[in-house]
């Protein structure tokens, strides 16, 4: 029997019990539930559905951003297009104001504007036992079965491929929610650790959209919950192929080096949206990387794929180690303790 889950993801290899005993199969169902996998994927025909669902639990400002570009990105993961979006917004009892509705609803409509997506259902009510609003979004787009990119797609010698760099999304929910935020790096430096929620932004969608068009991508993941290292186990699992990352490859931006250093956090543990994780063939690294600085989307070869039997490492200074497994994100961690 488990003891009581510490907040965040579930427990990987407890999720996989979850799934294995309870999630359905049908044959329309091309890609269902399961570990690594952002989206699901049914069989329309000609195009191919694509339908994600996930809440905003973390933050409390401006999630309605958040919760549209949270599940954009992962409908993106398959290369499809993000097309409507429905939202159930629970907003606490007793402290509620039109305004604070108004405020979401208004987030929510400008991300969709941004995305070309449109807000087409959903629910909203005042409900009991709640301290803060929570938004569970969900997000439906199309694919053609040609450009369909599956979350197994991965193959040993892939190379690895971020965008940007990581824990964009950590960094700015520690500085908005972080009980002790204005203490721990200058005034001037948490605002904008503040400001990463849009520049450099938590949007993958875009730098998707430019990998696939000049490159046949084996796999997208978006880190999300338990940053990049989680990421990589999760697409590793998808695929059943083992990594090598080089620590030093991997871009941090300064502030949040900074921010988890005053914390003391992992940022391979932290939040990541933001972030896009590639397995990319060999010959197609350096299109890709140069096909997203164009857009002045900074990419990178972080490392490869191997035989699954080689496991999952992290190179650091010459030396090989297991890659962290972070049971709770950081983010989760800092906020808690």
């Amino acid at each position: 029997m488990r003891g009581i889950l510490k907040p965040g993801k579930l427990p990987g290899e407890f999720l996989k019990v979850l799934l294995e005993r309870y999630a359905g199969a049908d044959p329309r169902v091309l890609i269902g539930a399961g570990i690594g996998r952002d989206a699901a994927v049914i069989d329309f025909g000609d195009r191919l559905l694509v339908a994600k669902a996930d809440p905003i639990t973390f933050a409390a400002e401006e999630i309605g951003w958040y919760a549209v570009h949270i599940n954009a990105n992962d409908v993106a993961m398959t290369g499809a297009r993000p097309r409507w979006f429905l939202a159930t917004l629970l907003l606490p009892e007793g402290r509620t104001e039109e305004a604070l509705v108004d405020s979401i609803f208004s987030q929510i409509q400008s991300a969709c504007s941004q995305l070309g997506v449109v807000l087409c259902g959903g629910h909203t009510e005042v409900t009991l036992g709640l301290d803060r609003p929570i938004l569970a979004g969900m997000m439906l787009g199309e694919v053609s079965r040609e450009d369909l990119v599956r979350p197994d797609g991965a193959r040993p010698g892939d190379r690895l491929v971020l965008s940007k760099g990581i824990a964009i999304e950590g960094t700015c929910v520690l500085a908005r929610e972080h009980p002790q935020r204005e203490e721990i790096l200058p005034p001037q430096e948490m605002e904008r650790c503040r400001r990463f929620l849009r520049d450099p932004g938590i949007s993958v969608v875009r730098d998707a959209t430019v990998a696939c068009k000049v490159a046949r991508i084996h796999a997208l993941h978006d880190p999300t919950e338990g940053g990049l290292a989680t990421a990589l186990h999760e697409m590793a699992e998808a695929s059943g192929v083992g990594m090598r990352i080089r620590r030093e490859a991997v871009p941090v931006y300064p502030e949040t080096l900074r921010l988890c250093s005053a914390l003391g956090l992992d940022p391979l543990g932290l939040l990541a949206s933001g972030s896009l994780l590639m397995a990319v063939d060999p010959t197609d690294v350096q299109t890709v990387c140069e096909a997203l600085e164009r857009e002045g989307l900074h990419a990178v070869e972080i490392g490869e794929v191997v035989p699954w039997e080689e496991g999952i490492h992290l190179v650091e200074e010459g030396r090989s180690s297991p890659l962290p497994v972070f049971t709770q994100d950081e983010v989760a961690r800092a906020l808690g303790s």
